[in-house]
């Protein structure tokens, strides 16, 4: 087996065809030792990451890893067991430590390898152009990183000190199999760039952050870009000023927004739904957001940080609209929480894959500014603190910074305050979303208006 780094600039040390081979051997030991069913999945991760500071070189990181993992099962007991050692004695000695793991576990009925007729079959991977490896030394990286954190200092005298910049190449490759007939695995890059400049001197000092992240590192935003940005917004809190507790309709950054797309994911996860520890149980056809409010999910996005031409299972990804005019119209299920359910696998067993949520309102001119005017009076959410969620009840509280607008027009910022509600009322009160469209993740939405919150200040 090739244990030295590939000179094909992918800077991985096995090759696909090392990865077979180890699935495979730790697929036929379990065979050997009486498993009914298994699977595993041979993976490897590298990259660099580089931090500098107020113009001098913080930190260099280089980290590379790798590890086997091995489901067992027997009958519908399962055991779980992983290495990091590739060598053929520690993978006997980790199936059979899972073996022995499933052999000792309590019977659950629900427990299993993905039905044979949800797997996705080998010539239905789409090529999803998810793999551009970065070579870049850890010099180049802290120039980017300096210029970009150059370019903060550089916007405004104001911009006194910095939390650092740094820049950050990674790349992961993986194969994974099982006995139902499921062979795949793909390689992923992800690359970044962010600064975090402070601004203001003693007690009037006020921090923001900014960055960029893409697969392919030319699709970046420029360092200048990305220091300019985020120093203008840390200039923007200066003069914060607390706010006397109200209720008052609220804007969402588009950043934040998609925050709260993901705590509706979470609250209609497989998990939370079987569990029955979320606020929306049992909502499949009902009416939980407002009913100008679709929500899509695409796996197969080129380049998309959340493009996946399987699950994590080797379960098949397909586009659908999971929220249609407020209404539910799919969960997201891995197999185990499905059959929990009585229900069918979605294909989300690790998570979404690039949801879009979109309002049928939205015009092309709906920027911010126009944004703000909708919103008229009230507050507009550039910060959330805390993790004030609980997903049984759907009660929201989260620490806040912003600003305080009156008749569309930003009139102060504000700081140190509390923002409250219900999930379930939030989602229902989405009265306008932007076109002002931000990629967080996986997840794509403009800013969101929602009608009324309370605002606890002094």
């Amino acid at each position: 087996m090739n244990n030295t780094p590939a000179q094909d600039g992918t800077g991985f040390s096995y090759s696909r065809t090392d990865f077979e081979e180890l699935v495979d051997f730790a697929l036929e030991h379990a065979r050997k030792l009486g498993a009914t069913d298994a699977g595993a999945e041979a993976s490897e991760g590298c990259g660099l990451s580089v931090s500098v500071r107020k113009g001098e070189m913080e930190t260099v990181e280089r980290n590379r890893d790798k590890s086997l993992g091995i489901t067992v099962y027997v009958g519908s007991q399962r055991g779980n067991a992983s290495t990091s050692d590739f060598s053929r004695p520690a993978i006997e000695r980790t199936v059979q430590a899972a073996y022995d793991i499933a052999r000792f576990t309590a019977q659950d009925p629900v427990a299993g390898l993905p039905e044979p007729e949800d797997i996705a079959p080998p010539e239905a991977h789409p090529d999803l152009d998810l793999f551009h490896p970065w070579a870049i030394t850890s010099e180049q990286a802290a120039e980017l990183a300096l210029r970009c954190e150059r370019a903060a200092f550089d916007t405004d005298a104001r911009i006194t000190n910095s939390e650092g910049a740094g820049v950050s190449a990674q790349q992961s490759h993986f194969f994974s199999a099982h006995t139902h007939g499921f062979r795949g695995g793909y390689a992923s890059s992800r690359h970044s760039i962010s600064v975090a400049p402070i601004a203001g001197k003693g007690e009037e000092m006020q921090r923001d952050a900014w960055y960029s992240s893409m697969r392919s590192a030319p699709e970046l935003a420029s360092p200048e870009v990305v220091g300019r940005y985020a120093a203008e917004r840390a200039l923007a809190r200066l003069r914060s000023r607390k706010i006397s507790t109200r209720e008052c309709p609220v804007l969402f950054e588009s950043p934040l927004a998609a925050g709260l797309l993901g705590g509706y994911v979470q609250a209609t996860s497989g998990g939370a739904l079987y569990r029955k520890s979320t606020f929306l149980v049992d909502s499949l056809g009902k009416q939980v957001f407002a009913d100008h409010i679709d929500v899509l999910e695409d796996p197969f996005v080129r380049r998309g940080k959340g493009s996946a031409p399987f699950d994590e299972e080797g379960v098949r990804t397909k586009p659908r609209k999971v929220v249609d005019g407020g209404r539910v119209e799919g969960y997201f299920l891995s197999s185990y929480s499905a059959r929990k359910l009585g229900m069918k696998t979605t294909g989300n067993a690790g998570g979404s894959h690039n949801l879009t949520l979109a309002s049928r309102r939205t015009q092309p001119g709906d920027d911010l500014p126009e944004m703000l005017r909708k919103l008229g009076t009230g507050l507009f959410v550039i910060e959330l603190m805390g993790q004030g969620i609980n997903y049984v009840t759907g009660d929201y509280s989260r620490g806040a910074s912003g600003f305080w607008v009156e008749n569309g027009e930003i009139a102060y910022p504000v700081q140190e305050i509390t923002i409250a509600g219900n999930l379930k009322d939030m989602l229902m009160g989405i009265e306008a979303v932007g076109a002002d469209v931000y990629n967080y993740g996986a997840k794509t939405v403009g800013s969101i208006l929602i009608n009324r919150m309370k605002v606890a200040g002094s």
